[in-house]
């Protein structure tokens, strides 16, 4: 069996064949916090290097957190007519990522079939795409003005499961790393909310990661983020996983209030 680490919450998780059972067929033992990756072991070039459905299933927390996650600003970034596609990434580069989001009732943890997901986010550069967004998301730039890169929908199926194939999104100024998310149940936005990514994981990936090497550092953390809900942090942040191969997984659950 292959060793295989995944973070949960900013805890580590490192795979064996013994330990505390958190998902099914699954064992980990909760170590403390540490990474331990390295940004040469991912891939880089985006999701071109991915071939179809290769990936393993993504892995959710069996004793999920299914509070009603709190709605958070749309933003000026975000655009209308976003196609369905589990691919958002449109060759662009960056380190591939494969964002898993599982819908449940917050009432019950019961998962939601047929929920509308959108998601959204910046490229390796800190730039969202798009002609509709505002200047001050696309900085005007050309590359960013000529399609929808890093935007995408998926219908949920009778798990609750929406996967996407993106790339580790870059930093702008004043924001933490953070990938939008925008939920249709039946015809009614149900949830616009944000989801974060660890600040030890943006570290390496910065400061490593050939695709993101050459900016200044970036500027803001998690803890200094004026939209993060300080008090909630946790239940915001995506769960990690390495995969064989340098791909990152990052999965969470998003409870629902109907």
């Amino acid at each position: 069996m292959k060793r295989r680490t995944l973070v949960l919450g900013g805890l580590a998780a490192v795979g064996s064949a013994a330990g505390v059972a958190l998902w099914p067929k699954r064992h980990a033992a909760i170590a403390a916090r540490n990474f331990d990756w390295k940004g040469s072991e991912f891939l880089s070039g985006g999701t071109r290097a991915l071939v179809g459905d290769s990936l393993p299933p993504p892995v959710f927390r069996e004793r999920a957190n299914c509070i009603a996650t709190l709605a958070q600003t749309l933003g000026p970034c975000h655009v209308n007519g976003v196609p369905v596609r589990k691919d958002v990434s449109e060759g662009k580069a960056g380190l591939p990522v494969r964002m898993a989001f599982r819908l449940v009732e917050a009432a019950g943890c019961r998962p939601i079939e047929g929920a509308d997901v959108e998601i959204w986010h910046t490229d390796h550069r800190g730039i969202y795409s798009g002609r509709e967004a505002a200047s001050m998301c696309t900085l005007d730039d050309a590359q960013a003005l000529q399609g929808l890169a890093f935007r995408g929908r998926q219908v949920t199926g009778a798990d609750g499961v929406a996967t996407f194939l993106s790339a580790y999104p870059g930093w702008y100024s004043g924001r933490t790393i953070h990938v939008h998310c925008r939920v249709v149940i039946e015809g009614r936005e149900l949830l616009v909310s944000q989801i974060y990514f660890d600040d030890n994981l943006s570290d390496i990936v910065y400061g490593q990661h050939r695709d993101y090497t050459g900016r200044p550092a970036r500027d803001t953390r998690n803890n200094d983020d004026g939209i993060i809900p300080a008090k909630n942090a946790a239940d915001y942040m995506f769960d990690f996983e390495k995969l064989d191969g340098g791909v990152l997984s990052a999965s969470i659950t998003i409870g629902v209030s109907a």
